[in-house]
């Protein structure tokens, strides 16, 4: 298995890592790696823990201006993901779209495979703790919900997800083992013990904060809201450059704009109209690297009559203009 990481257009190589036998291998040793991180992100420095099935990755560096890079790795994993400072955002085709990190933030995300560009955006300091664990691993652990159900099914069937379409705000419990985990100073087979332990854990309180968090939106809203909330949102999915107000799609999906409204932010954690502009900036930024279309095609197809207007949505939701893109492809 392996991870190429490239500069930001796609020429240089900046970092190849091929994971060691004691990822895969039972009874080998856990293996330590560490490295600057100058010659790809700011002045920092990241380091790995592998062990048998178990990846753990830290890193701290300091950017000096909003930065990006690409990611290819033929991994298949479960990532246990916390963004201790800065801000980030992942674009990749294996997703169906775009996934955020702001600082004290966590997820569980599932990858088979992954390429795609990962981009800072502040100048600031980033800390982050990256725990991957092979799929039979989560499985083991894994409660039943409606939740970790369809999380469970996109594992079967190979295709990448994230548990939630919301992160979650990382606890005083969960930092104080994660910080354990980023500091021990144990050896050996004790360290290994201890990094077990406090992974394990970790993945209980990420696992019952969210499975609570489930429950409340689910018992707060009856099966029935829940589907037509559901409708709505595959409406904006397939009519990217239709004319609603949330009172024409509430009216659509049998329910009233308070009710769609409230639901929408309880079940999916972002406004209706919030959601429907993340998805299409996804496409337009799709559009754009495919070199198919120009920007006015581009703007149309996603809603904008004036491509003008529609450049300036498009830089502030990525930090750069559409032409600005174009030219990195």
């Amino acid at each position: 298995m392996r991870t190429k990481i490239y500069g930001a257009e796609l020429e240089e190589l900046l970092v190849e890592v091929n994971y060691p036998d004691s990822f895969v291998t039972p009874g080998v040793a856990y293996y330590e790696k560490e490295y600057t991180t100058s010659a790809f992100l700011g002045e920092g420095y990241y380091k790995e823990t592998f062990f048998e099935g178990i990846h753990i990755g830290y890193g701290d560096f300091l950017l000096t201006k909003p930065t990006s890079a690409y990611f290819d790795t033929d991994m298949e994993t479960v990532e246990m993901h916390f963004a201790l400072g800065g801000l980030a955002r992942t674009n990749s085709p294996n997703f169906s779209r775009d996934i955020s990190f702001n600082a004290n933030q966590h997820n569980l995300i599932y990858a088979c495979g992954f390429q795609g560009a990962i981009e800072w955006f502040a100048q600031e300091s980033v800390k982050l703790l990256e725990i991957n664990v092979q799929p039979s691993f989560l499985k083991k652990y894994l409660p039943d919900g409606h939740l970790f159900d369809l999380f469970l099914e996109s594992m079967e069937r190979k295709q990448s997800a994230v548990i939630s379409p919301h992160n979650y705000p990382i606890t005083p419990q969960m930092m104080k083992l994660i910080q354990g985990i980023i500091h021990c100073d144990r050896t050996g087979h004790f360290k290994r013990m201890f990094l077990e332990s406090h992974i394990i854990e970790l993945l209980m309180l990420q696992l019952e904060q969210i499975s609570s968090h489930d429950c409340n939106v689910f018992c707060a809203i009856d099966k029935q809201h829940w589907e037509r909330l559901h409708a709505a949102r595959e409406i904006l999915d397939q009519q990217l450059n239709a004319n609603f107000t949330l009172n024409s799609l509430a009216q659509q999906v049998g329910t009233n704009e308070f009710a769609l409204k409230k639901g929408f932010k309880e079940l999916f954690g972002t406004t209706v109209f919030g959601y429907w502009n993340q998805i299409k900036m996804q496409e337009a930024r799709t559009l754009l690297t495919e070199g198919m279309m120009n920007v006015t095609e581009i703007s149309s197809k996603v809603g904008y009559k004036n491509p003008q207007h529609f450049s300036t949505a498009f830089k502030k939701y990525f930090g750069y203009s559409p032409s600005e893109l174009k030219v990195r492809y």
